[in-house]
């Protein structure tokens, strides 16, 4: 299977071998989906399971399962992210709102989703990764009286405890378990039947290697319990495929574009990084070489995976193996791979053909803020400023219920409201936003501009 053109999918087998082999990987599945399908992929190793297991010493598939580990995170913030569009919840509702009882009663939800509530990294205990989990009433317990490691909102902290948190309240709003509340409101709809929460066949044994013999070591599979919505789930190549797609592309979501972009506005960053990346809502997000790139990384003993699409192109690409450690940045080369030899094309211009609102007709052109002028043009649903030559603001507004009135969508002046002003003669006087007043001329005599004393 490919859709991509011979030289690529040769260039896009490399990286997968190279990881593999460089990384000492059990056994590797990579793919890449674009325009909402999955367009090529490939398996790489054999030790997919040992003998005598069935499928023992073949080569995996798109359709083989792996465990998926942190990548559960971002299925669990749609969950919660849904549950905002039905009005069920706010991201600034504290967890005491829906957990009275619960560990950090005064963390928002956004701080949860964006990790930057400075609550731990990991719940308290044992390794909760290669242990068995408890319920909700052993995650409350066990941290009672817990304490902050870091200021809220000082910075990106990882923390898996948060999203067992969330986890819990998804399931308190929708009256089931998170599981349930999962499969029926996300992963149905959007038809990934291969995303468990246990493995199911074919799936993928999990190994760790070890360092100086080569030998595979068995991982345990264990049921993470309350802890689950952080890192329980298992997915095939596939599924992933559909799940970067509903990442980005509205027409292909449970979630609306306003949710889809509240996700993946960054939230919080750490000093130390230096490669643009920051986390959003469930969701790392990346900043390079003019692409955005959103996505998640996910380990579980056994298991380690990437999945990464550009926001623009909607071209993703997903890579899972069974071994511990070792995958490195194969998924963002993978990506970057297919991008810089198959660039995406951009969405084919179309004239406007609906009838322009007169007020455009009247307001649309050149427009001065000082002596830095301006140029308003009508793309068929939004006004855009932009600077009439080099760089510069670019703003967009959309229009509102009242025709002169508009609000800003994107760029320095989003949520502002933009007026369009009138002479008593019922004439354009100006354009007024904030404290921004926009004129036809420089400096406008007839319009509200202060006077310098």
């Amino acid at each position: 299977m490919s859709g991509l053109l011979d030289p690529t999918a040769r260039a896009a087998l490399g990286v997968a071998a190279c990881a593999q082999a460089a990384g000492r990987i059990p056994s590797l599945v990579a793919g890449v989906v674009r325009d909402g399908r999955l367009v090529w992929s490939t398996g790489r190793g054999t030790a997919v399971r040992a003998a005598p297991d069935a499928g023992a010493g073949a080569r995996p598939d798109a359709g083989t399962q792996y465990k998926i580990g942190s990548v559960t995170k971002t299925m669990t913030a749609v969950l919660v992210m849904l549950a905002r569009e039905r009005g069920d919840l706010a991201l600034d509702d504290t967890v005491g709102r829906f957990l009275p009882d619960g560990p950090f009663a005064d963390a928002t939800l956004r701080s949860l989703l964006s990790h930057s509530a400075g609550i731990t990294a990991e719940p308290h205990g044992t390794w909760w990764e290669r242990s068995t989990g408890g319920d909700r009433a052993d995650l409350v317990a066990v941290h009672a009286g817990a304490t902050r490691v870091l200021e809220t909102g000082a910075q990106h902290h990882y923390s898996n405890l948060g999203f067992g948190v969330l986890g819990e309240i998804s399931a308190e709003i929708a009256g089931s378990t998170w599981w349930d509340a999962l499969g029926e409101q996300v992963l149905a709809p959007l038809g990934m039947s291969r995303t468990t929460y246990q493995h199911a066949e074919p799936y993928a044994a999990g190994w760790s290697v070890d360092a100086l013999t080569g030998e595979l070591v068995a991982e345990p599979l264990p049921d993470t319990g309350a802890m689950a919505p952080a890192g329980q789930l298992w997915s095939t190549v596939e599924d992933l495929a559909t799940w970067l797609t509903a990442l980005v592309d509205p027409e292909r979501s449970v979630l609306r574009e306003e949710s889809l972009v509240a996700m993946r506005t960054p939230q919080v960053g750490t000093p130390e990084d230096r490669s643009g990346s920051s986390y959003g809502l469930g969701v790392s997000v990346t900043v390079a070489d003019g692409r955005a790139y959103v996505g998640h990384g996910g380990s579980m003993p056994g298991f380690s995976c990437g999945v990464l699409v550009d926001v623009d192109s909607r071209t993703g690409s997903v890579v899972l193996t069974n071994g511990a450690y070792g995958l490195g940045g194969a998924t963002r080369e993978l990506l970057d791979t297919v991008l810089e030899a198959e660039p995406a094309l951009p969405v084919e211009w179309t004239p406007t053909t609906a009838p322009v609102p007169a007020v455009l007709r009247e307001v649309l052109g050149t427009w001065h803020w000082g002596h830095a002028p301006s140029v308003l043009r009508w793309d068929g649903g939004r006004l855009q400023l932009g600077p009439a030559t080099g760089p510069g603001r670019a703003i967009a507004f959309a229009p509102t219920e009242e025709p002169e009135v508009f609000v800003g969508a994107s760029g320095y002046l989003t949520g502002e409201t933009l007026r369009v002003e009138r002479h008593p003669d019922g004439s354009v006087s100006h354009l007024g936003c904030a404290t921004f007043v926009y004129t036809r001329i420089p400096y406008d005599p007839r319009a509200p501009l202060p006077t310098p004393r």
